[in-house]
């Protein structure tokens, strides 16, 4: 029981928890970018250049034979991949150069002012009101 009791303990740790979001919105974040590049960046790219479709670049290295399909080497998806792949670095990086700059200006923030200390007239002028109350 003790090694479940520690699982436990573990997977309900905060930064777990944050983990796995981050994970989950991270997995989201790619499909979006990868239909960013599929769906909008690549068709015009492919139409500048002449009408290419970036998903049929391929080099055949053995022709179709029978039932047997052709071996390519897909280089148009991989350029996309390496695509969304700048792409996704740019957008994480760009976020956390933003957390960096947002935390420095709270290093940076002045600290809340302390009130100064009573002098010493405030101090005695305390002790003086406080034992005319204690008169009455």
């Amino acid at each position: 029981m003790g090694v479940l009791k520690e699982f436990k303990d573990f997977a309900m740790k905060g930064n777990v928890i944050d983990l796995a979001t981050a994970v989950i919105i991270g997995g989201a974040f790619g499909r979006i970018v990868s239909s960013l590049v599929n769906d909008i960046l690549m068709p015009p790219l492919g139409v500048l250049l002449g009408n290419v479709n970036f998903k049929e670049l391929n080099v055949v290295i053995q022709e179709a034979v029978g039932e047997q399909a052709a071996v390519t080497i897909n280089y148009g998806a991989f350029t996309q991949t390496v695509i969304d792949f700048i792409i996704i670095a740019f957008s994480i990086f760009m976020v956390i150069k933003a957390y960096k700059r947002m935390e420095k200006k709270k290093e940076e923030a002045p600290a809340p002012a302390v009130p100064p200390a009573p002098s010493n007239e405030e101090k005695l002028l305390t002790e003086i009101r406080d034992l005319l109350k204690a008169q009455k």
